[in-house]
């Protein structure tokens, strides 16, 4: 959460380091951060390449001179952070203060959105995994019943005839993650390159990341598990012995 403080034009220097370390004191604020009209419009240009000819024919840099201020994490919902903003409203030499917390709100409320439908959709791969492989195992236990009935014959434990579908079923588990984990990496490798620069500033909110280690090893373990899961089902069910 980044609050801008915007300053009048051709203020004091004096009196900008003034207001910078009135922002730095607050016990809310994290960094500090000082932007000239320079850097505003280099920033604006390099996030809108397209806006560069409107520039060009402006010449002079339409952006007044402000101060970013990063707010602490445990901070940024209080009602203290509104009074040390209106506080600084009325300080000479700010002329506004640009603090999209609404807006933040909204994204706070989508991003929670969006892992509720992550965990559904998970929930019902996770599903459609275990049961593509109970499937598979009875498939499997139905094209080998000659062999197990000859297996009972010599004696075999019911151990013995259940161990190797069991491991089928956890190799399958396990398989599936690799895949989904290459296709994952396929995916976060080649899709912003269509994107281009479509996304403009929103390029600095979405970002496409690959998972941990500790997600990929538990990604592929729980692929086993299921593995291990759904053949075991399918075994009880259909593999009397």
């Amino acid at each position: 959460m980044t609050v801008v403080f915007f300053l009048e034009r051709g203020l004091p220097a004096d009196l900008q380091r003034t207001i910078s370390r009135e922002i730095q004191k607050s016990a809310h604020v994290a960094e500090v951060r000082e932007v000239t009209p320079e850097q505003a419009r280099d920033r604006l240009r390099a996030k809108f390449p397209e806006l560069r000819e409107v520039l060009a024919d402006i010449g002079t840099g339409p952006f007044p001179p402000s101060i970013e201020a990063t707010l602490k994490k445990e901070d940024r919902d209080t009602s203290a952070v509104s009074r040390f903003l209106e506080q600084m409203r009325n300080t000479k030499g700010v002329i506004d203060i640009q603090y999209n917390r609404d807006w933040v709100d909204r994204m706070r409320s989508l991003s929670r959105l969006a892992r509720a439908l992550g965990f559904f959709l998970g929930g019902i791969l996770v599903l459609a995994s275990f049961f593509i492989i109970s499937n598979v195992i009875k498939l499997n236990v139905f094209a080998r019943r000659n062999e197990i009935e000859i297996l009972r014959f010599v004696g075999a434990t019911n151990t013995f005839i259940r161990v190797p579908f069991l491991m089928e079923g956890v190799a399958l588990g396990v398989l599936g993650g690799l895949l989904s984990l290459a296709l994952l990496g396929i995916l976060i490798s080649v899709f912003p390159f269509y994107l281009g620069q479509s996304l403009g500033a929103l390029k600095d909110i979405i970002n496409f990341r690959y998972l941990s280690l500790g997600q990929s090893l538990s990604l592929i373990t729980g692929g086993g598990l299921m593995g291990f899961l759904g053949s075991l089902t399918s075994l009880q069910r259909f593999l009397k012995i």
